[in-house]
């Protein structure tokens, strides 16, 4: 009896102790470089085969507004941390104006930004993703003027843009 018991207690431990090993990395929970941008983070097989579903391929892209609280300003605060950004023009079957949620790290030269989910607004439940924000010509560069742990761009809108993993 008491050997029975010792054997299911070993057994709850190591189960335990193990499974914390085999957990995933939250989204957007990545080792950061030298200068302070987010390192490579591979994309989830589960947003994979739901942007196979949804027909979304590397290179696809739409116009998204960055900050749902902060459309169509003439320069825009970003703050270190969750993001939740607006689609200005569909993304594949993913409607504008659905929302896309993700991450902004702001301690490099340029505001990055990682989406990790798109939620339609006209129904039906979030859909992970794997996409970035991009704008041609240093636009997501920060002004001299931003403070540590935010982000002073000269636009507020930008493209979005479907990636097989964040580099």
């Amino acid at each position: 009896m008491i050997a029975s018991r010792l054997v299911l207690l070993w057994s709850a431990i190591v189960l335990v102790t193990s499974s914390g090993c085999a957990t995933t990395p939250t989204p957007g929970a990545v080792r950061l470089r030298s200068d302070g941008t987010p390192g490579p983070e591979k994309c989830p097989e589960e947003a994979k085969k739901a942007m196979s579903y949804l027909r979304l391929f590397v290179g696809d892209s739409a116009i998204v507004q960055l900050d749902a609280n902060q459309s169509r300003a003439p320069d825009i605060t970003l703050y270190e941390g969750p993001i939740e950004s607006v689609l200005s023009s569909d993304l594949g079957l993913i409607d504008s104006p659905s929302r896309l949620y993700g991450r902004v790290w702001t301690s490099g030269p340029q505001a990055v930004i990682r989406y990790y989910e798109a939620h339609p607004v006209r129904g039906g439940n979030k859909i992970p993703i794997c996409a970035v924000a991009r704008l041609g010509f240093g636009q997501l560069r920060k002004r001299p003027d931003s403070k540590p742990g935010t982000a002073i761009l000269d636009a507020s809108s930008a493209g979005v843009y479907i990636v097989d993993e964040f580099r």
